[in-house]
């Protein structure tokens, strides 16, 4: 079993990082593989509404990370996604990259579960914690829940590791994830959609 822990920051050992990395220690705790995964600060594409997604099934793309981040949550068990937050939102690269991940592959990512963590220095986490929550709510992926929203505070990594109760909170979050994880492998047959998905669309008069 395996966690993937995306670092959506620009800085690859940074405060989002420090996050990440609690939770990941908890996880590991029980037995399951993490592996935390930089995004870096390459350029990365937005969605062009092309479409070749649904025909190649990947992104059609790959002159940046998408296609290997939904290659590597196709093989994790769960996921967990970082982000330092940026005027009350995740980080613009990250969530380019999971526009494209997810309206790609989010059919390979049905049940495995999934959270988010933020960090900031003030303001404006639960907004961004919100917006990435989006993704996995939107794909059928159960959301892991810790004991408060899942944020840390600082302006450093050496202010995270003062914030006593945010650092708490990752780690009960990662104990929730392996949890989960091995519920969803022990607890029999996942659901399984049995009919076709319906799309509300007003055109053509109907």
């Amino acid at each position: 079993m395996k966690v993937l822990l995306i670092n959506g920051s620009p800085n690859a050992q940074g405060c989002t990082y420090t996050a990440l990395s609690e939770v990941a220690s908890e996880i590991a705790k029980s037995g399951i593989e993490t592996e935390i995964y930089h995004i870096g600060t390459k350029p990365v594409r937005g969605c062009t509404a092309c479409r070749q997604c649904f025909k190649e099934g990947k992104c059609c793309f790959n002159d940046d990370a998408c296609n290997e981040i939904a290659a590597k949550i196709v093989e994790a068990d769960g996921l967990v996604v970082g982000s330092p937050v940026y005027y009350s939102g995740p980080n613009g690269a990250l969530c380019a990259l999971l526009d494209r991940v997810f309206y790609s592959s989010a059919s390979k990512f049905r049940f495995k579960p999934g959270a988010a963590i933020v960090s900031c220095r003030r303001g404006g986490a639960s907004a961004a914690f919100d917006r990435l929550n989006k993704y996995f709510t939107i794909s059928q992926m159960p959301v892991v829940s810790s004991q408060y929203w899942n944020s840390v505070h600082g302006f450093t990594p050496d202010d995270v590791s003062r914030d006593l109760e945010g650092l708490q909170t990752m780690r009960t979050l990662g104990a929730n994830m392996a949890w989960m994880i091995k519920s969803v492998k022990t607890g029999g047959a996942l659901p399984v959609q049995e009919t076709p998905r319906l799309f509300t669309c007003f055109h053509d008069g109907k």
